[in-house]
């Protein structure tokens, strides 16, 4: 029986403190929650891992050094909502619901937001709802949030989301730059988003936040 309490320690101290995560609630999160049981089952014996997990439509599971460094750069208070766009099977939302006090978690594969619903009730996070739904849409239904977070990199994000965020509040994703991507952190003030950079990391741009190509004749 393969020991994934022990992995799920090994990865904190080998991959999550060594990164310079040192804010105690996001290293209890990762030590409480089984990533294993938020991959696809073909992928339960690489859930450990550090790197990105392949999912489908092109899409990761972000690895845990990134997502790590991401609640990090973005500090989540207790009392705070948070939009979590691109949820995957619900781990990034188990996390963050350890964190904040509810979180809105988005996907727009039915099959996975299904999967997540199940799986973060399975483990008791009361505190999060499952959307399905695009995930360029954002969810200004339960918004405005405190904090944003995006599963995957960008080239651009959408007005669309930005619109969702509170002022003051904190926006967080990877965008792609060449072979490699950059995690910036967006601030909201006085009605605009100054993005500041954070650390590097890479992922596959997600469908819908690629730019719009303009063609000149």
């Amino acid at each position: 029986m393969t020991d994934f309490a022990m992995r799920r320690t090994m990865m904190v101290d080998t991959q999550v403190r060594p990164s310079d995560v040192t804010k105690f609630p996001i290293i209890e999160a990762m030590l409480s929650v089984p990533r294993e049981d938020y991959v696809p089952d073909a992928k339960r014996e690489a859930a450990y891992v550090g790197e990105n997990i392949p999912l489908e439509g092109g899409r990761v599971m972000l690895e845990p050094r990134t997502l790590a460094k991401m609640l990090d750069a973005v500090d989540i208070q207790s009392d705070e909502l948070v939009l979590d766009l691109g949820c995957g099977f619900g781990y990034s939302s188990a996390i963050i619901a350890r964190l904040a006090d509810f979180v809105v978690a988005v996907e727009e594969d039915e099959t996975m937001a299904a999967e997540a619903q199940a799986n973060l009730s399975e483990h008791g996070a009361d505190n999060v709802a499952v959307i399905a739904g695009p995930l360029t849409e954002g969810n200004a239904k339960n918004g405005p949030y405190d904090v944003v977070l995006i599963q995957g990199a960008v080239e651009a994000v959408p007005s669309a989301i930005t619109d969702q965020l509170k002022d003051g509040g904190r926006i967080c994703c990877i965008f792609a730059e060449g072979m490699l991507g950059t995690v910036k952190v967006g601030y909201k003030i006085d009605g605009n988003v100054v993005w500041r950079h954070s650390f590097s990391a890479g992922a596959p741009v997600i469908d819908g936040f690629k730019k719009t190509r303009e063609f000149v004749l």
